[in-house]
């Protein structure tokens, strides 16, 4: 009877390794999680009459590690020795560990009957809170006589706020591959909300989108635009609206500006601050800015790190990590900020922040390298405006600078803001709404 729980354990983890790849993302994959794993760990320790039974955990573990080993991502792949690598290590397999390991251990433990009541206590007392905390749904304030909800679209989480419905609709579409602006936005641009009815995508592999990244063979650049129409054509239908304004901040403002180029009739203008024009050849620059402010600098183990591995580009994240890592200190750019502190974030999505990043620019920037809108957008059908902070990392500001000069369009306008950096519309969110307000009035 002991080792016939072999079979269902080793099925619950094939089951956990094709459904949560990169540990629980959603409440809902968390609860289950601990649930099935809790009565199957339960009900083996209940009828198994020998020590053996403790077997079903290597055995669950091992079925969730063969699983998953074909899907993309660091978070799935073989540990990586650096901070990035330890960090997604813990927010992956280590909150996977929390809510299905643990959990099929007690049960395994409560069922076989507990000897030491203390130490069963503890980690049971801390799985409890642990399921509690990650219950707590995301939610935001309301707006009295306005639009305030977290909503998904096509399986994209968007939050929508704004003081009055009938306002002029603005889709932000946020930067990094996997990154969330949920709460930068909530913390900095409220003077928005009474202007427009903002909407904040959380871009697929992102944030509340996370879950949305897998399959990675749909997470192309097609389908990036493809999903900002999706939204597009969602909040015109849904406020009554023909046309919206977009605005794209760095790497999602190559993909913004290609939704406007293949579907101008559905916008009123583009916004871009932190504009990408080519990724290969801003990246090359990085590169190089990195490597001589290291020399400079004295740092030996950074110019031995770049060095070793050459210039890019890189097949996947682990390349670009010495220029995430460095490229703040050698342009002077304040620290990023992922503004979890807010309550639009569950908790998994504040845990999973960084793993949503890497595993999403793992997946899609390497198929982002074919675009140049000095080729691809050389005009654009409709209104625009950009917003570049006067210290922008020169590694876009000089592709930028190439691209504006030859870019055609109905009306173009440019506004650097002194004293910013590449966030500019959160670090001087006051001089961003200004823009907003002339677009308004144009």
């Amino acid at each position: 009877m002991t080792l016939l729980w072999i079979v269902p354990a080793a099925v619950w983890g094939v089951l956990a390794g094709w459904w949560t790849p990169r540990g629980p993302l959603t409440i809902t994959q968390a609860l289950v999680s601990v649930a099935v794993s809790a009565a199957l760990g339960w009900a083996a320790g209940r009828t198994g009459r020998s020590r053996w039974v403790w077997l079903i955990v290597p055995v669950f573990e091992l079925a969730l590690e063969l699983v998953r080993a074909g899907v993309a991502g660091p978070s799935t792949g073989p540990p990586h020795a650096s901070p990035f690598g330890v960090a997604a290590l813990v927010a992956g397999r280590g909150v996977q560990a929390v809510l299905t390991l643990l959990p099929l251990f007690l049960g395994l433990a409560l069922g076989r009957g507990v000897k030491r009541r203390v130490l069963f206590a503890i980690p049971a007392a801390g799985l409890l809170l642990a399921t509690a905390a990650v219950a707590v749904p995301a939610r935001t304030a309301s707006i009295p006589g306005g639009v305030a909800e977290l909503t998904h679209v096509g399986g994209l989480g968007v939050m929508i706020r704004g003081e009055r419905r009938d306002a002029p609709v603005l889709l932000f579409v946020p930067g990094v591959p996997g990154g969330s602006e949920r709460g930068n936005v909530r913390a900095h641009l409220a003077a928005v909300e009474k202007r427009f009815v903002m909407a904040t995508l959380d871009r697929r592999g992102g944030g509340s989108s996370y879950p949305a990244l897998d399959p990675a063979a749909r997470v192309t650049v097609d389908q990036a635009v493809a999903d900002i129409l999706e939204v597009t054509d969602y909040l015109r239908e849904r406020f009554h609206q023909d046309r919206i304004f977009l605005y794209g901040h760095s790497g999602g403002s190559l993909l913004s500006v290609l939704a406007v180029q293949r579907h101008p009739e559905k916008f009123r203008g583009y916004i871009g601050s932190g504009q990408a024009v080519n990724l290969p050849a801003s990246d090359r620059i990085f590169y190089d800015d990195i490597l001589a402010w290291a020399r400079s600098e004295g740092r030996d183990d950074v110019v031995r790190q770049l060095t070793d591995q050459g210039p890019p580009p890189y097949p996947g994240f682990w390349g670009y990590e010495p220029i995430m890592t460095y490229e703040g200190e050698a342009y002077g750019q304040r620290p990023p900020d992922f503004g979890l502190g807010v309550r639009e974030f569950t908790l998994l999505q504040k845990v999973h922040v960084l793993n949503a990043i890497l595993d999403t620019w793992d997946v899609l920037y390497p198929r982002m390298q074919g675009i140049d809108l000095r080729r691809d957008a050389p005009r654009l059908e409709v209104p625009v405006w950009f917003v570049l902070g006067g210290d922008e990392m020169r590694g876009l500001r000089v592709l930028f600078d190439e691209w504006y000069a030859e870019l055609r369009a109905p009306g173009k306008e440019l506004v650097v803001v002194p004293g910013a950096g590449h966030a500019v519309q959160f670090e001087q969110p006051d001089r961003f709404v200004e823009v907003l307000d002339a677009m308004l009035s144009a």
